[in-house]
């Protein structure tokens, strides 16, 4: 490998996309704390299965996610299940987009909803368009409670389809989420082609839909892969940048924000990742004894503990593994782990009556899972205000809540500020 050093801190999906982007460019390092690559989003061992630290979906919408796993030679048909737009929630709402040019699809899919009336069919679709002829742009920013407060949006509308959206998509409480980041979700999904709402539910365990294929891919380059090796300082001068003493050109900081403050100790990195505020996100996992039967790969019931659950037998073949997700959940910490899985069990019987016996159970909690979305939350700048150090993460994304293309994006950005500048 020829050009600058440049020294990648971080192997999440942040880190590894710009060092992905950087290859052939650039005198890679890349530093990952953990043993494996992955950061938040990766595989964990379980005796007689691969489970995820954390049930992670993509849409159709995030073209630079899609774009680097195909870079390093992952096969979207195999390691992906894509749908088109789908909400299944027994007792609540059901909606499913047929494969008609957008915004047929989602007109089509709106009209045929089961579980809502024509009016608020009307209210949902009148609050759509309001938010199409704005350009997607909420000026100035609000809470998305206020903001579905203001559209008229009922009850029913705001818990079967609105809560559900807005906790999945942006981990944060309705009562303080962004209405301004979440109009930017909705512009690049159901604001875009059909394609681009479309579910892609995993097929393989997150390490194996890009970190590892990333992974392999920068060591196949050339690039001096580093795991299990935790940084423990950052110093950055006009003349490059120090990590743990050894000198290169340029790095780029691809951790959590409260990391990124305690490795550089720099005042005006600190200042910015001070305000950040974190969310939450547990995940049950429940073993079954035979297939289950659920309705989908990923459905609900209304008024359910689990956000989503996904059919891990369906779409990993782990026969009899179903995935709970909750996010941002309020209320959950009283519970001990025995109850929270009895009522995710009682979820999966509602929704297949035929279920065998659960054999076991397995609860992941993520305490500072991801940033919440706030109003008005100020991101940091690209180039970071430290010199010759780049910041990556979801975190440092413009627009985009804590989800892997916003990480994703983030570290393609940072790969290109580094070879703008150097």
């Amino acid at each position: 490998m020829s050009g600058p050093r440049i020294a990648v801190i971080g192997a999440g999906w942040a880190g590894l996309a710009a060092a992905v982007e950087l290859a052939g460019r650039a005198q890679l390092t890349v530093f990952e704390a953990g043993r494996e690559p992955g950061g938040r989003a990766r595989r964990i061992g379980v005796p007689g299965s691969r489970l995820d630290n954390g049930q992670h979906i993509l849409i159709g919408a995030y073209r630079e996610c899609l774009r680097l796993m195909a870079a390093v030679g992952v096969d979207e048909r195999q390691a992906l299940l894509r749908l088109p737009m789908r909400w299944q929630r027994q007792g609540g709402i059901s909606l499913s987009c047929p494969r008609l040019p957008a915004p047929l699809h989602l007109a089509v899919g709106l009209l045929t909803a089961r579980g809502i009336g024509w009016r608020d069919k009307g209210r949902l679709a009148l609050a759509l368009q309001r938010l199409k002829r704005q350009a997607w742009r909420v000026e100035p920013d609000c809470a998305v409670a206020q903001w579905l407060a203001e559209q008229g949006q009922s009850e029913t509308l705001i818990r079967e389809f609105w809560r559900p959206l807005v906790l999945s998509g942006l981990n944060t409480p309705l009562e303080l989420a962004s209405m301004r980041v979440l109009a930017a979700v909705l512009r690049d999904s159901l604001g875009a082609d059909r394609a681009a709402s479309d579910l892609l539910l995993p097929r393989v365990d997150l390490s194996a839909l890009f970190p590892d294929p990333a992974w392999q891919w920068l060591a196949a380059r050339g690039a001096d892969l580093r795991a299990g090796r935790r940084v423990r300082g950052v110093t950055a001068d006009s003349a490059g940048v120090s990590v743990d003493g050894e000198r290169f050109d340029a790095a780029i900081l691809a951790v959590a924000p409260y990391h990124a403050a305690e490795l550089t100790a720099e005042p005006a990195l600190r200042q910015l990742t001070e305000a950040y505020r974190y969310w939450p996100i547990y995940t049950v996992y429940l073993q079954f004894d035979g297939p289950l039967r659920l309705p989908a790969p990923m459905c609900a019931c209304s008024g359910g503990v689990g956000d989503w659950l996904f059919d891990r037998g369906a779409l990993m073949g782990e026969t009899g593994w179903v995935a709970a997700v909750m996010s941002a959940p309020q209320h959950l910490d009283a519970l001990a782990q025995e109850e929270l899985a009895a009522l995710v069990e009682a979820e999966v019987r509602r929704l297949d009556p035929r279920a065998g016996p659960m054999l076991g159970f397995r609860v992941l909690t993520e305490k500072r899972a991801t940033f919440a979305s706030l109003v008005d939350m100020r991101r940091p700048p690209q180039p970071s205000p430290v010199q010759s150090l780049y910041l990556a993460g979801d975190w440092t994304h413009a627009e985009y809540p804590a989800t892997l293309e916003g990480a994703v994006r983030s570290g393609v950005a940072a790969a290109r500020a580094v070879i703008a500048r150097l």
